[in-house]
């Protein structure tokens, strides 16, 4: 137990977060022989998104054989794909096979996260004591603090409202007036599960997306004993979901103009569930498809077309008492609102805490767009690494293969501070980030998120997709394979025992190591 004036628990690592980026990380650590971590999870349970968002419906949209560890295979998927619940059921069967209890601090909010520059070393204030780590991983991700926009009136408004990753399970929906805002991921999944039950349900639609069919089965028993008995199967199996996704990359990144096949199958689905020209209509999107977020259902347009649900082909832009009034005028009367309005994905709360080198916040750091090196570490930040951080989100595939491959840099990042020796921390040179974005950014420009013609949450306030990775995820693992000591600086405690500082003010032996192990 070390700190000054509090004692604070001292571990080498501190990770924040205990969803699949969390988690992966633990048992990372774990394989690579440091056992000196804790998981700070604010939840009551590991689980991450998959913990918060219960929403009726709530599954994955991509298979189950991709959206898992390759160090931990799942032969027991009950469908192709799977629901909320089996898996959050993954993650704690993760949780329980790799040991990781002893290290999860369960209901431990993350508060403040302060670099100090004399100890070289992070000092974490929590909801439930102080910590100080050698090295902190923001693992908490960017679907993690759900968005709820500005609506006036919204205050004055009598019934109920939430967020669909924050479900009120205690409130019935039967028999209800129910309007649901937003039309992306979440809502398509909510508005079938719901509409048998309520009375009306009024769908507010920005901007309609483009929604492809499901291809969803049951898990045969005979799979299942294929997989548990002959595991090369399940592996094979992945390959395969994995390979047909790195050659569909290339029509987002590099020929958008091949995705009009896509978007004529897309059409079709819609035409064969939907008759009225007119809700047609509404519900063909305007822009190229793959520039917002393509969506899977067999249920949500069915469910559009059943005579209890409205759609407004516009936003919600005030609310009067319990009249809410969309952006063309249209006024109607509700007992709820549901928000499906997404989460902070380029303004992710958590910057908001951490202070860096000479106090400077990682929000201020990032007020002009999100920026890393290689999606892992950000300048004057030493030791601290994301997980999902800047530019590693993708467009068509899993963001476990994502997961592994910032894993893989993140142990090699520990590898190279144990064999620098002694007291010692990498902070990315601002050099290495500029190059590494600039890189990003040309190569964003011929993607469908940038050619698309949509305004997407993939885009920050400056209209700069700081969100997604234009690239393959093998091309990605390739680049983080191993950390390049080139692009960082080596902090050394100078001989008055305080840190050379990030930015400025380095020792000249702080520099001097910088040039010999860059060399080596």
């Amino acid at each position: 137990m070390t700190g000054r004036g509090n004692e604070r628990e001292h571990v080498r690592v501190a990770v924040i977060g205990s969803g699949f980026g969390g988690l992966g990380a633990a048992v990372r650590l774990r394989r690579a022989g440091v056992t000196d971590f804790v998981v700070l999870e604010r939840r009551d349970a590991v689980g991450g998104t998959w913990h918060d968002n219960t929403y009726p419906g709530c599954a994955c949209d991509v298979p189950s054989h991709l959206y898992s560890f390759s160090f931990a295979p799942n032969p027991e998927w009950p469908r192709s794909f799977s629901g909320q619940a089996h898996i959050r059921a993954y993650l704690e069967r993760v949780a329980d096979t790799f040991g990781l209890r002893p290290h999860l601090r369960l209901g431990t909010d993350v508060e403040q996260i302060t670099w100090d520059e004399q100890e070289l070393r992070w000092t974490i204030e929590t909801s439930r004591g102080s910590y100080t780590a050698e090295t902190v991983v923001s693992a908490g991700g960017p679907l993690s603090d759900p968005k709820v926009p500005d609506i006036p009136g919204l205050d004055g408004f009598t019934g109920k409202v939430f967020h669909s990753a924050q479900w009120d399970h205690d409130y019935d929906l039967r028999g209800k007036r129910v309007a649901m805002i937003g039309t992306g991921a979440s809502s398509i999944q909510i508005v079938p599960s719901i509409q048998p039950e309520v009375e009306r349900l009024t769908v507010f639609q920005r901007t309609p997306a483009w929604v492809m069919p499901r291809v969803d089965r049951r898990i045969s028993r005979a799979e299942h004993w294929l997989h548990d008995r002959v595991p090369l199967t399940g592996s094979l199996r992945r390959q395969i979901l994995w390979g047909v996704r790195e050659l569909q990359v290339s029509a987002f990144t590099k020929r958008p103009g091949m995705l009009g096949l896509v978007e004529n199958l897309a059409s079709s689905h819609m035409r064969r569930a939907i008759k009225d020209k007119e809700l047609r209509r509404k519900l063909t999107p305007d822009y190229r498809i793959g520039c917002k977020r393509i969506l899977l259902s067999n249920a949500y347009y069915p469910a559009l077309a059943r005579e209890n649900v409205d759609l407004v082909a516009s936003g919600l832009r005030e609310v009067r008492g319990n009249t809410l009034v969309g952006a063309d005028g249209t006024e109607v009367e509700v007992d709820a609102i549901i928000f499906g309005t997404g989460f902070h994905v380029t303004d992710m709360p958590i910057a908001q805490r951490v202070k860096g080198a000479g106090g400077r916040l990682l929000a201020d750091v990032w007020k002009d767009g999100m920026e890393s090196l290689r999606g892992s570490t950000v300048s004057g930040f030493p030791n601290f690494l994301t997980v999902i951080g800047p530019n590693t989100g993708l467009g068509n595939s899993s963001m476990i293969l994502m997961i592994e491959s910032q894993l893989n840099y993140l142990v090699d990042h520990l590898r190279h501070q144990d064999s620098l020796g002694g007291r010692v921390a990498l902070d990315a040179r601002p050099s290495a980030v500029r190059e590494w974005n600039d890189f990003v950014q040309k190569r964003m420009e011929r993607t469908v998120w940038t050619t698309g013609g949509c305004d997407s949450w993939y885009l920050d306030a400056n209209g700069r997709n700081t969100t997604v990775w234009p690239g393959t995820t093998g091309e990605f693992r390739r680049l983080t394979r191993e950390v390049r000591l080139e692009e960082y600086e080596v902090l050394r405690p100078t001989a008055d025992g305080s840190g050379d500082t990030p930015g400025g003010g380095r020792s000249r032996r702080g520099n001097r190591n910088d040039k010999q192990e860059a060399s080596a």
